[in-house]
């Protein structure tokens, strides 16, 4: 047996496809980097982080800063012709794809395929009976004024460009009951055309199916998956995928507030009628009898970190494009990070060296040792629960030369930060830092200077962005001004069940 969710943290807007005994997932990275993370199983219930398909976000000057909820929306994971193939939309950009001979590349650096704003949650689909290959796309009204409907394009079989202006397959105004549909997932499947697509909004909305003999329609429409009598709140948007015995199964996500869209597993097979049936008839599952696959061991992404030489693991991302010099290689363990010089010191949300991944979906505790090495007055480095508020603890360097434990932190409407506690000294510039996340994703600060940990001002509640569950985060920074400000050292990254 299993239980949902198979991937308890932020893993937003999942795609998913099969490539011999192999399953692939990519997921929504919005504006850090790098992006389209790439998860492998070999079950579809135990998953390991094996890379990223997009090193930097492009154009480069446009993600000097953070943009949190922009960047890469919900990508299409397909293989065709030798190749791994995903397609996304950036909202104000259009729609682009990389392509890669394997899952761990080398992957192409990014192409638009389509310009414009507002087009989003492309996927693709090459006919293998007639050679002909499509897109289909949906639209965020806050670039293009449009939304709730589905266009379809003539590709071109090389993925590079579509070959027409496109008709708007399915409208969703016109069916009855249906608003913001989205995210669509093209298929073939006896005889038909297939679009899995949600609707209905991502903390409330449902799972539909669409069919048409051909793929400029008409499609007729069925609810497929919704929440029932279950806890599983708006249960869509994912991916459907068949194992080498013939089973299906369908990924999909559930909006979690500060914890993001973690990622559910559901049953799939094909009714009498023709139409595939989700879950336990159509509502989602919370245990269910695994996939009939080969037995695997239990896995997870990857959490922990020791920072061997310097280097971080593929969990960390930026909230923007990295420059050089943020992180230094050593020949020992421990994160490395140089003391940022930035005018917006006061507001983390603002920093585009924030070192971050996603906030575990369970109670947990998570803990870092930290070091300041930077004498510059005003120089902080700490560990951060990041969302549209923040709060962080750490070490800063006062006026009088000394390492003084503080504990910040900024509500949602708030310009900058300000103290959640009085600072304490930490005598020897070290500390051991540690956030406890309850129930409701409420965090309890605590640090340790050597003489047991002790609590730190009021819980915290973390908040999501818009659209990306709230972050961890590792980060070093200085008031503006010339010259190299020092650097802090984090080692054994911590997380752990409570």
């Amino acid at each position: 047996m299993y239980t949902n969710p198979v991937l308890n943290a932020d893993w937003s807007d999942p795609d998913v496809v099969r490539v011999g005994d192999d399953f692939y997932l990519t997921a929504s990275s919005f504006g850090r980097a790098p992006g389209l993370p790439l998860l492998h199983s070999r079950d579809l219930v135990d998953w390991t982080l094996v890379g990223h398909a997009l090193e930097r976000l492009e154009p480069a000057g446009e993600f000097t800063g953070p943009r949190h909820d922009c960047g890469v929306w919900a990508p299409s994971l397909r293989h065709h012709d030798d190749r791994f193939w995903i397609f996304w939309g950036d909202p104000d950009q259009g729609i682009l794809q990389v392509n890669a001979p394997e899952i761990r590349g080398p992957w192409t650096r990014p192409h638009l395929v389509k310009a414009g704003k507002g087009l989003i949650d492309p996927c693709p689909l090459w006919d293998d009976d007639t050679g002909e290959a499509y897109l289909v796309h949906a639209w965020a009204k806050s670039r293009s004024g449009v939304k709730n409907r589905l266009t379809g394009h003539r590709m071109h079989p090389d993925g590079t460009e579509l070959l027409d202006d496109g008709k708007v397959v399915v409208d969703g105004d016109r069916i009855p009951g249906w608003f913001t549909l989205e995210g669509p997932k093209l298929y073939r499947h006896d005889g038909w055309f297939w679009i899995l697509a949600p609707a209905g909004g991502v903390e409330t909305g449902w799972q539909g199916a669409f069919r048409s003999r051909g793929f400029f329609g008409p499609y007729e429409e069925r609810i497929v998956l919704e929440q029932k009598d279950t806890d599983v709140n708006g249960p869509h948007q994912g991916g459907w995928v068949r194992t080498p015995s013939g089973e299906d199964w369908f990924l999909h996500f559930q909006q979690r507030g500060a914890y993001g869209r973690v990622v559910h597993l559901q049953p799939m097979r094909w009714g009498p009628d023709g139409w595939p049936v989700l879950g336990a008839d159509g509502a989602p599952v919370a245990v269910h009898r695994r996939p009939g696959l080969p037995p695997q061991p239990p896995a997870a992404p990857a959490t922990d970190d020791d920072f061997p030489g310097g280097r971080f693991g593929r969990q960390w991302s930026w909230t923007a494009n990295p420059q050089h010099g943020w992180a230094t290689q050593h020949s020992g363990d421990g994160l490395k990070l140089a003391c940022v010089r930035s005018a917006d010191a006061h507001d983390l949300r603002r920093l585009p060296s924030v070192l971050t991944q996603r906030l575990p979906g369970t109670p947990s505790a998570v803990e870092v040792e930290l070091r300041l090495d930077s004498r510059e007055p005003g120089a902080r480095a700490g560990l951060t629960v990041l969302g549209d508020a923040f709060g962080w603890i750490g070490l800063q360097r006062g006026t009088d030369g000394a390492a003084h434990v503080v504990h910040r932190f900024a509500e949602a409407v708030a310009e900058r930060e300000r103290d959640a506690d009085h600072t304490r000294l930490a005598p020897e510039g070290r500390v051991r830092l540690r956030i406890e996340i309850g129930a409701g994703a409420r965090c309890r600060f605590l640090y340790d200077v050597g003489d047991g940990p002790r609590a730190s001002g009021p819980v915290f509640a973390a908040t999501p962005w818009r659209w990306v569950g709230a972050l961890l985060g590792l980060f070093a920074l200085a008031p503006a001004g010339q010259g190299h400000a020092g650097a802090a050292t984090f080692s054994q990254f911590r997380i752990r069940a409570l």
